[in-house]
């Protein structure tokens, strides 16, 4: 059960390990393509299909819709073994959680219990966390509390959202079908009670960058948007998007959000940082010394 890019592999891993993969769960197919007039299906649908595995994509498990309660039954009809969740996006009600044999496990990205919910590889880069990692967790009702069976854990240093979530969703895949091979050698740890943080959906509006927040603070930024949706500032009207940057260590009293030379340097509230990899709306990605080209942005410009 699962639904975008972090999910394929552990689906790839399972099949790759001999496991008997009934149905493929994710979410319906979404309008997008040219002008969002096409329905385009996830990840999961597209490599499960490609596979030769059943797809079903219910909008709701909730018993009180109709539709709902038939997904329900047939997820129970399936007879599985196991779930295997991996950034499904809906909420699985008791009833589904209970239908497997063993019950659903979860592929999550963080060390519980840091960072719960819906975005823990960008708020762990975010709030500058030195490790992170990957958990395969006994799921429960509430939101990422069930007890831990195997965990693994890698370096955040100055990785992007993008590559953490795929260095995580490999690991996670390779835990899995570990956990999967001796459910009883792996047993079911609860978490401790110390350490909860909750790692909130990512909001549009938060991508965009604020200056007079320290350089470090601005470069996390940026990392923990790339690939989507991108840290961005303005300039003449126009979104211009930061995908990589440099700290540097002057300091520029008074000059947040100021470019300090014509080389695109940005004084921050603590440090500057000078972006390496930028797009402008519309545009391929290119290098900030080629944007600057076509675009100059001036020292002295108030970004």
């Amino acid at each position: 059960m699962g639904t975008p890019d972090f999910a394929v592999p552990v689906l790839e891993a399972l099949v790759a390990a001999g496991h008997d993969v009934v149905a493929a769960y994710c979410q319906p197919a979404r309008p997008g393509g040219r002008r969002g007039r096409e329905l385009v299906p996830s990840p999961v649908q597209v490599r499960a299909e490609a596979l030769g595995i059943e797809v079903r994509a219910p909008v709701s498990f909730k018993a009180s819709l109709p539709e709902g309660l038939a997904a329900r039954e047939a997820f129970a009809a399936l007879g599985a073994d196991v779930a295997v969740v991996a950034a499904y996006g809906l909420i699985l009600p008791r009833a589904v959680l209970d239908a497997p044999r063993f019950g659903c496990l979860n592929v999550h990205g963080s060390l519980l219990p840091r960072w719960r919910g819906a975005a823990p590889v960008q708020r762990a880069i975010l709030a500058g966390d030195v490790q992170t990692g990957v958990g395969i967790m006994q799921m429960e009702a509430g939101l990422d509390t069930g007890a831990v069976r195997l965990e693994g854990r890698t370096d955040v240093a100055g990785k992007t959202a993008g590559d953490l979530t795929a260095e995580l969703s490999a690991m996670g895949a390779r835990l899995m079908v570990e956990v999967l091979g001796d459910l009883d050698a792996h047993p079911a740890r609860p978490q401790p009670d110390d350490g909860v943080t909750y790692a909130a959906k990512i909001e549009k509006a938060e991508a965009r960058i604020d200056f007079e927040r320290s350089a470090v603070e601005v470069e996390r930024l940026v990392r923990a948007m790339n690939p989507a949706p991108g840290a961005w500032f303005e300039h003449a009207g126009e979104r211009v998007k930061v995908l990589a940057a440099d700290v540097l260590p002057f300091s520029f009293l008074g000059c947040e959000g100021l470019t300090v030379n014509d080389a695109l340097t940005i004084g921050c509230g603590d440090g500057a940082i000078r972006p390496t990899l930028v797009q402008r709306a519309g545009r391929g990605v290119t290098s900030a010394e080629e944007l600057l080209r076509g675009f100059a942005i001036r020292s002295g410009t108030q970004l």
